[in-house]
């Protein structure tokens, strides 16, 4: 990594609160560099006089390093995993208290929501979740719980893992607006997952494809967050191309290894 981009990371880490530090050098390069050609700027030196003076770009390129790739329902294959999770976890249970961390702009835990509204199962009266992420616009998105389609996103396509998503979601033109009664079993909140202290009696943590953009020797530290926060017994889904630190394993026991689906000691 150049001596001018360290100087880039080094403003954003210590004047910013932003934790560079925790992240792979690649990924920060990538986002960097985009902020660089979207400013029209010559080079990082260049993008650093403009970025010093400049608060507008400030938000812009920490928002822009904020994990905000999802989906309703990412991975289908996965949520047949998750709901068979929800469906063990209410056999035992009357209250399910669930995590959705870093949940970008909403769409993963309104899709836990639906996923329990949808189950005959499955009491979804009895279902909290928590969602939390670190940007404040994505959370105000998701707040709204209103989508808009793109040329690259159909937003149809992702909910179609679901029988009937008109009874969770209306659709007016390119737009989405989730059901209040899917909204009520989610809050939101503002946490740092890398610097934020943990929660806890949670029975399901959801945090899928955060620790892929992660350097190694913090994802331990992370992850006992996730551990501390999870009752024993709870359940922890992760990405499919994620993995728990060897450090970790002893905490959770392997109940899917190809849907990474984890079990709290």
């Amino acid at each position: 990594m150049s001596d001018s981009l360290d100087t880039v990371l080094a403003f954003v880490e210590n004047e910013l609160s932003f934790a560079t530090s925790h992240y792979n050098d690649s990924y920060l390069d990538r986002r960097v560099s985009s902020r660089i050609r979207r400013t029209g700027s010559d080079d990082y030196d260049d993008y650093f006089e403009l970025l010093r003076d400049d608060p507008d770009e400030q938000t812009a390129l920490v928002e822009s390093m904020s994990i905000n790739v999802t989906g309703f329902f990412r991975n289908p294959e996965v949520w047949t995993g998750i709901r068979e999770v929800f469906r063990d976890l209410a056999a035992d249970c009357d209250d399910l208290r669930i995590w959705s961390a870093a949940c970008a702009d909403g769409r993963e835990p309104y899709s836990l929501s639906m996923l329990a509204h949808d189950d005959p199962d499955i009491d979804a009266a009895c279902i909290d979740i928590l969602a939390t992420d670190i940007s404040e616009p994505a959370l105000e998105t998701a707040c709204k719980g209103v989508y808009e389609e793109s040329r690259t996103v159909d937003i149809g396509d992702q909910l179609e893992f679901l029988e009937d998503p008109t009874r969770y979601v209306e659709a007016d033109d390119r737009a989405y607006r989730i059901a209040d009664r899917v909204k009520r079993c989610v809050s939101f909140e503002r946490h740092d997952l890398i610097n934020g202290d943990p929660k806890s009696g949670f029975d399901l943590v959801v945090c899928r494809n955060l620790f892929i953009y992660i350097d190694n020797e913090y994802k331990a530290p992370m992850l006992d967050v996730i551990a501390t926060s999870l009752r024993p017994g709870g359940y922890l889904v992760i990405g499919k191309a994620e993995t728990i630190p060897p450090s970790l394993k002893s905490a959770f026991t392997v109940r899917d290894p190809r849907l990474r689906i984890y079990q709290r000691e």
